[in-house]
Parts: C-alpha cells; structure tokens; sequence
C-alpha cells in the first residue's frame, strides 16, 4: 500500500485521485476509490470495466473485493470508501451490502449518482437493513476538471 501523509478526508481523496489517473492512462473513465479503516488504506482501486471486459469492474467494486481479500471479509464494518465520482446504483449496492459505515466522494453525477444526485440510496433509502453515512464534495473541483478534462479529449 501506499503511505498517506495526514489521516483526512482530503489526504486519502488525493489518494482515490492518483488511482483516477491511474485509470486515464489506461483509457479508462478515471474514477479511482480507496477503503480506509482505523486511518490505513485496506484497499485501492480504479475504473476497470474496459480494460477487465467487466462491467461491474467500477473503482468502488475493485477497492472493495482489495479490501474484503486482504482483511479475509466480504463484510467491511467500521471502513470509509473515498472516490472520486458519486457511486452508481450498482457500487452503492455492494456499498450496503458490505457494510461500508461511510462514503465520502467527491464529484456529484447527476445521470446516474446513487448518493443523492439522482437516486438516493445511499444513506436515505429505509428499505435497506443498512445505512451508510454520505458526505459529498470533498476536492469536487479537482475530481471534477479530471472527468471533464477527460471526456473533452475523448470528444476531439
């Protein structure tokens, strides 16, 4: 893992961005996540679905099978998930059924957002037998310039 200097929302998002970039040099859409828990990264990752011909490869799905692999759980009570875009319906999904205590992201998605934007699912939805904290916008202007950056060259 790579060491994170401060033990804040903002240090371990700057993290979730270096992996985001990880996955534009790739050709991926850069979204990039990281697990946190008791202040240490558990597990990273960053979009994949191209690359891996995966669909669900999204970077919240990969830092969390990281995650669940090194600590021997598919559960993940008590962790943080950083990343860099408002998780889909899909990663908010394995968001609950994981037990992720807290999300932090930055970038809201207003076409397909699972935390507010355009579904809430994360943490309103009551029909869920867990509840996940959310707080948004944590470096939204940076994370946001990189996904238009991206999709500006893409269009060229």
């Amino acid at each position: 893992m790579v060491e994170v200097s401060g033990n804040s929302d903002q240090a371990f998002m700057q993290r979730a961005m270096q992996l985001a970039r990880v996955a534009e040099q790739a050709g991926e859409v850069p979204v990039g996540a990281v697990v946190v828990r008791d202040g240490e990264i558990i597990g990273e990752g960053w979009n994949q679905p191209i690359g891996q011909h995966d669909p669900t490869a999204h970077a919240e799905i990969m830092a969390l099978r990281d995650a669940a692999t090194r600590v021997g759980n598919y559960r993940l009570p008590e962790t943080t998930l950083y990343v860099t875009l408002e998780p889909c319906p899909m990663c908010a999904g394995a968001i609950i059924h994981a037990r992720v205590k807290r999300v932090v992201f930055a970038a809201s998605d207003p076409k397909g957002g699972a935390a507010g934007s355009m579904f809430d699912l994360l943490p309103s939805d009551q029909r869920f037998n867990h509840r996940t904290e959310v707080e948004a916008g944590v470096l939204a202007d940076e994370c946001s310039e990189l996904l238009r950056g991206f999709f500006r060259a893409k269009r060229r």
